[in-house]
């Protein structure tokens, strides 16, 4: 816990939640044990994301019953990467831990997570090497998107899908987080150079409530694996991305108008070919303008990915939040 002598904890564990009345308590005395195995004071931040059952009544019950607990709720359901990320900018410990709030993460692991940290990592994923949840609908896509992530982005980890990660609080708050981006942490913290791990951590079968994700978020995954190659490869080099997809439909337009000059063609089979030909150039010209497009407003104007997320974390309500003495304000905020 922290106390009033020490005003920062050096642990700080991020749990977004939704719908988890039945698990939230739970969760908390469990976590509460593993911070305090390690001896260092700790903090637990409570992110709802939301609910509409009687989680946020829960959580604000146990942040006024321990100090070291921090509820927060968003107006609504905005997604777990938004959640996360509202944890990460409220945290306040050099170390990160985040994880599920559905009891399928083991607190029990998050000693292991901080002493494999230490050893001189920036980020340690967790790895559900005996997962416990249903073949068909999550564990058989799951091996596909990472085998495809690891292949794309570089950085092969055996389970992105693990909310169970420990971070070094410099790291993870300079990673910009949106969409739904906290799949892939691992590989977008590779933009600010950091050192990455994983071991093996305990995997628990849902007791309480029900999955929130099902088939229905794959498609979105494969989408987000287009957008982190992106930015992990083609961030400063938007010309070269564009390229890479233009060039292509360019050279595709050429091989048609110079199948178009070989003798032999009807007028109708002519014309058919050199207006696809036209059609590709002007669609592979329209690509690389693009390009170009992108190029000069990255190097003359001022967008930052993390902006995107400031309209969400302005509507936080932060309940039972302690003041710069480690007391409590009057309002409860």
């Amino acid at each position: 816990m922290t106390s009033a002598g020490e005003s920062r904890p050096y642990l700080s564990v991020v749990v977004p939640v939704f719908d988890e009345e039945e698990s939230v308590a739970l969760l908390h005395q469990r976590v509460r044990e593993a911070g305090r195995s390690l001896g260092r004071a700790h903090e637990i931040v409570f992110v709802d994301d939301g609910s509409q059952d009687r989680t946020f009544e829960i959580l604000r019950e146990l942040a006024r019953e321990h100090d070291e607990v921090k509820a927060l709720r968003l107006r609504r359901n905005y997604g777990q990467t938004a959640a996360m990320a509202a944890g990460f900018e409220v945290a306040r410990g050099a170390v990160v831990v985040s994880m599920d709030g559905d009891l399928q993460n083991d607190p029990a692991d998050i000693p292991r997570l901080v002493a494999t940290l230490e050893q001189g990592y920036d980020v340690v994923c967790g790895w559900r090497k005996e997962r416990q949840d249903k073949l068909i609908s999550r564990r058989i896509p799951s091996l596909v998107a990472n085998w495809i992530i690891g292949k794309v982005t570089g950085v092969s980890i055996h389970d992105n899908g693990c909310s169970l990660k420990a971070y070094r609080a410099s790291v993870i708050k300079s990673t910009s987080l949106y969409s739904e981006l906290h799949r892939f942490i691992p590989a977008m913290s590779t933009l600010t150079g950091a050192r990455i791990a994983e071991i093996v951590v305990q995997h628990h079968a849902r007791r309480f409530g029900r999955s929130k994700y099902g088939l229905g978020r794959i498609w979105r995954v494969f989408l987000d694996i287009i957008v982190v190659k992106m930015i992990t490869s083609f961030s400063s080099r938007h010309a070269l991305w564009f390229g890479l997809l233009g060039l292509p439909i360019v050279a595709l337009g050429a091989g048609l108008l110079m199948l178009r000059l070989a003798p032999g063609w009807t007028i109708e089979e002519g014309l058919l070919l050199s207006t696809l030909a036209f059609l590709l150039f002007f669609l592979g010209a329209h690509v690389l303008s693009m390009g170009i497009l992108a190029e000069l407003a990255m190097r003359t104007g001022d967008f930052r990915p993390g902006r995107t997320l400031q309209p969400t974390l302005r509507m936080l309500e932060v309940e039972c939040d302690r003041d710069e003495n480690g007391g409590r304000n009057a309002n409860g905020r």
